[in-house]
């Protein structure tokens, strides 16, 4: 995906005749934010990504990986990093899940 997710969500809608206020009450949101949201004033509530998935019927891992992929390029973009970061930032996940495995296989 390569547009924001809050345009993401506006696609989803529209390609599936939802109006704003349709959709809201479907996110238990207000019409106001879910626009606010479409249009980047407002970001989407992760709390909510399991009703976004279950209304368009979408597989809710992959909806996690385009919201929180936004929400990284976001960041970054507003901090001006550079690609290292992503070099790093990999390193450290994959050090985190082996420390995970680790601790996992200890026994107390």
């Amino acid at each position: 995906m390569k547009e924001t997710f809050g345009e993401y969500i506006r696609k989803l809608r529209t390609k599936n005749k939802l109006t704003l206020t349709q959709l809201a009450a479907k996110l238990d949101l207000d019409s106001a934010n879910l626009s606010k949201i479409e249009n980047g004033k407002r970001e989407f509530d992760e709390k909510r990504l399991e009703k976004l998935a279950k209304v368009f019927n979408l597989d809710l891992e992959k909806l996690k990986a385009e919201f929180y992929s936004d929400f990284i390029a976001k960041k970054l973009y507003e901090t001006n990093c550079n690609n290292e970061v992503f070099v790093l930032a990999e390193q450290k996940i994959e050090y985190l899940k082996q420390k995970n495995l680790t601790q996992s296989k200890l026994k107390f």
